[in-house]
């Protein structure tokens, strides 16, 4: 009996294929076997986030603080502690830098003197706040923050004292990236966010612009931009000049702009940007196809620097990898003896109890995924791309001898292999979502179908009949309803067997080879048009049907009638002619007439006959409530399990935790056994059941219920040896073959994507740490100029726990040496999302009242007022709070902070909203919310 199901919790659902020729990458795959090189120190690249004083830079390296001469010698290393550092900028006079930090968990400013010594932290509110400069005296920090707002999709600008304190706001409607000029009198600035940075090219309606504000009467002057539009970025100043970052000729380039004026072009580069250019000390430092270079605005010369760095490389160090966050697939073996896990890119099986993991590839530079067991036991199919690309693996389950390798056709990214009950074939899908078959002893390959219509929903699935022969199988018509088909590998033919007039998905087959089991619905087809907002309100239930295969077959729902049993002769005649509504047992299996050798029957080899012309007659639904099904899986003979949850809406149909079910046709009901099971997997011969719980696998005896926290795997001693020398190498190159394959246009937006390889690949050699390798897969993607393709940062060596900042849902202002609170947010306690700590009974405190004390700190206005709620997020904390700030008629309340008080924030927006269009149009107009549109 075949199962194709495997334990998933990463499926693949990727834009549509576009194959390119092996002959275009020839070239870039000849190198794939040689070692990986070690970083040249004497030439350092990959150097990020520069800044510039008179006498020396500040850069980012190794996701430290770095400091070197202005011609790049005698760098060393700043800061050493855990976490990851950002955007370090030198102070006016050189002397301090300032820089964002992730040390607890959260980004906040630090500052740091330039010559070496400890980082002072001076902000500390929970959302992210990153440094951008400095005022013009030096005296301050500038950041931008989302703290105060009601949404991430702005940001706010506000200065802290280098001496700390209560930062201040700006009077600046929204800004990013910002730079004063020396006179203090301008603030050149970004109103909002970037969206070329895997984008490149973008003129859509956010084009990055530079607004250049006036502190004194509050004049805005944008500078200009060319009429095919442009990004600018990067505002620095030098005296009255603005210099900062464009696209408008092509590749980023540094301009310059004297208000009034118009922009002037300053380097050349065409196939490297410019990055993140800065000024100071008369000059400006930038990052270009991976080198630091200094522009000099009197000579309009750039120098190229050549900067040595000498670091320990942290991330890049080979070292043991655990955790079951690393597992993204399981699947026991035939007989539940292990389980194979798909384990951080190699292939794993732990014990059910006694022994040690096995580690199957041991291939730090290849991904391996997809394991499925052979039928005997034997061996261990998967997917590697070993050779540079995806290839079909088979190897001893016992560790022992070399891998069977396939070549195998279709559009580059295969899934789910699914062994023949005989162990003659595999077969599996490609991205193109077609299905093909894989013949084990000729390595010959057939292609059986391709879905018709392309959802990134994909729905396909297929099982084997007991008999290896047939092989059922899904396909979507035009209306995006499944009906499943039935492949004949002696003919080579396909039969539909549903009429496509509902939805038919997830056929499974019985034990005995009687009956086809399968998922319907009326209601799938708008849950898979993806994109349609009106379907989001709609619940997807289903019935399971039962197909009794051969005419004449036993019927799995006979009528069922209780009788009066009569007592037999010694012949056993009971003299009645018949025992009508008695029929056979349903789902048995077909057994030999002959005896055995040792004189017991054995169960014969099933043969499954079908005969279509008739079969749409003989589905029938099986007793039972709809509800949203999954999984739907044949065990033993007459059982199917399947996973079961009610009331989900449009996408929460796909997944989430569910009643792990079983149905029993012998006595036609449902058990449960098991809650908040993930997904579940059966051993070939039905008698284990392995099923995930969040981060934990189970592996139990099937057919009854589950005893809670019985059979679980030790996952947690499983440990696989890392080398990111070789890793991050394959990690670029599959980040662009999943674009070379699944990319919609077989143009790629006019990209040459062979030359993109070529153009970027030589710098993950560099790569000092994983951030690093990310950037370098972002550079490439956005060559494609495209939105919606964004790629995740990896795994980081540098993990600081997590201390929160408690809020209390309000905002504040100095008064009389005090703080007060000018506003409370809140009121509707009854929700747990806008839970306002200061309103709640017992406590309702009041815009106006004094903050005097925290758990007995007495606060006085200068105090950094976040530093006092570190570490008290969903803690009971005491305030002492008054209407004077002298302390007369205070009380003492108990408080719970919040971790996020934006959701409060947000609800007083659009309050705040409505309210104003009530008020302007005297109640004639109606302002309406709509919610989830990027806000």
């Amino acid at each position: 009996m075949s199962r194709s199901r495997r334990i998933r919790f990463a499926p693949i659902t990727r834009t549509a294929s576009v194959a390119a020729t092996a002959a275009a990458l020839a070239a870039a795959l000849a190198g794939l076997a040689a070692p990986a090189a070690a970083i040249d120190a004497s030439d350092t690249l990959l150097l990020r986030q520069a800044s510039i004083s008179a006498d020396r830079i500040a850069f980012i390296y190794d996701q430290d603080v770095w400091v070197a001469g202005r011609d790049g010698s005698g760098a060393r290393r700043l800061t050493t502690a855990e976490g990851e550092e950002m955007n370090p900028v030198l102070s006016p006079d050189g002397s301090v830098i300032a820089f964002t930090g992730n040390y607890d968990g959260n980004l906040d400013v630090y500052v740091i003197p330039a010559a070496g010594g400890v980082a002072q932290r001076l902000t500390w509110h929970p959302e992210d706040d990153v440094v951008r400069g400095f005022t013009p005296d030096g005296s301050a920090v500038l950041f931008q923050s989302w703290r105060q707002l009601h949404t991430r999709r702005f940001r706010d600008l506000h200065t802290v004292p280098l001496t700390g304190g209560m930062p201040a706001r700006l009077p600046v409607p929204h800004a990013t990236k910002a730079a004063f000029s020396p006179d203090g009198r301008r603030l050149a600035y970004t109103p909002h966010g970037e969206a070329f940075t895997q984008w490149k090219h973008y003129r859509g309606g956010t084009q990055s612009r530079i607004w250049i504000l006036d502190l004194e009467d509050f004049s805005v002057e944008e500078v200009p931009k060319p009429a095919a539009g442009s990004n600018d970025t990067d505002p620095n100043w030098i005296g009255d000049t603005l210099y900062f970052n464009s696209d408008r000729d092509g590749e980023f380039n540094l301009y310059s702009h004297v208000p009034g004026g118009t922009p002037r072009r300053l380097t050349t580069y065409e196939s490297f940007p410019v990055i993140e250019p800065r000024s100071g000390g008369g000059a400006i430092v930038f990052e270009q196809a991976g080198r630091l270079h200094v522009f000099d605005p009197a000579t309009g010369g750039t120098t190229t620097l050549a900067v040595a760095v000498g670091a320990d490389l942290r991330e890049r160090r080979a070292r043991w990898a655990s955790g079951g966050e690393w597992i993204r697939g399981a699947g026991p073996a035939p007989g539940g003896e292990r389980v194979a896990l798909e384990f951080r890119g190699e292939i794993v099986t732990v014990p059910a109890e006694k022994g040690d993991p096995r580690n199957l590839t041991a291939s730090p530079g290849a991904h391996d995924r997809f394991p499925a067991w052979s039928p005997d036991g034997g061996s261990v199919a998967f997917f590697s791309d070993a050779g540079g690309e995806w290839g079909l693996a088979i190897v001893p389950q016992d560790g022992g001898g070399e891998a069977r390798r396939f070549e195998i056709p279709g559009a580059g990214f295969y899934v789910d292999p699914v062994w023949s009950p005989d162990g003659s074939a595999i077969a599996f899908r490609d991205n193109s979502l077609t299905l093909w078959i894989l013949d084990v002893a000729s390595g010959e390959t057939t292609r059986v179908a391709q879905e018709p219509v392309y959802t990134p929903l994909v729905t396909m699935t297929y099982r084997w009949s007991p008999d290896s022969r047939w092989l059922a199988y899904t396909l979507n018509d035009q209306g995006l309803m499944q009906a499943i088909h039935v492949y004949d590998t002696a003919s080579g033919a396909s039969r539909r067997v549903t009429d496509g007039l509902s939805e038919m998905s997830e056929p499974a087959w019985d034990a005995s080879g009687d009956y086809l089991y399968m998922l319907g619905t009326t209601e799938a087809g708008p849950f898979k048009d993806w994109f349609s907002q009106a379907n989001l309100d709609a619940q997807w239930e289903h019935t399971i049907y039962v197909a009794t295969l051969a005419a004449g077959g036993p019927p799995p729902l006979a009528p069922e009638s209780d009788e009066v049993g009569v007592e037999a002769d010694e012949n056993g005649d009971d003299g009645k002619p018949g025992k009508p509504g008695k029929p056979a047992k349903p789902g048995k299996p077909k057994k030999d007439e002959k005896e055995a050798e040792d004189g017991e029957s054995e169960e014969a080899a099933v043969t499954v006959t079908i005969d279509f012309d008739t079969l749409a007659s003989r589905i029938q639904p099986l007793p039972g409530e709809t509800h949203t099904l999954r999984g739907l899986t044949a065990g033993a003979a007459g059982e199917i399990y399947y996973l079961e949850t009610s009331g989900l809406q449009s996408f929460d149909a796909w997944g989430g935790p569910a009643d792990l079910k079983l149905f029993k046709l012998e006595t036609r009901e449902a058990e449960t056994l098991a809650s908040k099971v993930d997904d579940f997997e059966l051993s070939a011969d039905g008698k284990k059941l392995l099923y995930a719980r969040e981060s934990e696998y189970f592996l139990v005896d099937a057919g009854g219920e589950i005893e809670e926290g019985k059979g679980k795997l030790p996952t947690a001693d499983v440990a696989v040896w890392i080398d990111p020398a070789v890793e991050w190498p394959q990690i670029f190159r599959e980040a662009w073959r999943i674009n070379r394959d699944y990319f919609y246009d077989p143009s790629y937006h006019g990209a040459d994507w062979p030359a993109v390889r070529a153009k970027y690949e030589p710098f993950v050699a560099h790569a000092a740490t994983r951030s690093d390798l990310e950037r370098i897969i972002v550079w490439a993607l956005s060559e494609l100029s495209v939105g919606h393709s964004y790629s995740g940062s990896g795994e980081s060596i540098a993990d600081p726990k997590s201390v929160t900042v408690g809020l209390l849902g309000a905002d504040y202002e100095a008064s009389d040496g005090r703080y007060r609170f000018a506003r409370v947010y809140g009121g509707l306690n009854w929700t747990p999302e806008l839970r306002s700590p200061l309103v709640v009974p017992g406590v309702e405190v009041a815009a106006g009242e004094y903050l005097l004390a925290v758990d007995g700190r007495d606060l006085v206005a200068g105090d950094n007022l976040y530093r006092f709620f570190e570490n008290t997020a969903d803690r009971q904390v005491t305030l002492t709070v008054g209407p004077r700030p002298d302390g007369a008629g205070s009380r003492e309340v108990v408080v719970v902070p919040l971790p996020d008080e934006r959701q409060l924030r947000f609800r007083a927006w659009v309050e705040g909203n409505i309210e104003k269009v009530h008020t302007a149009t005297e109640g004639r107009v109606a302002y309406v919310y709509v919610p989830n549109t990027a806000d």
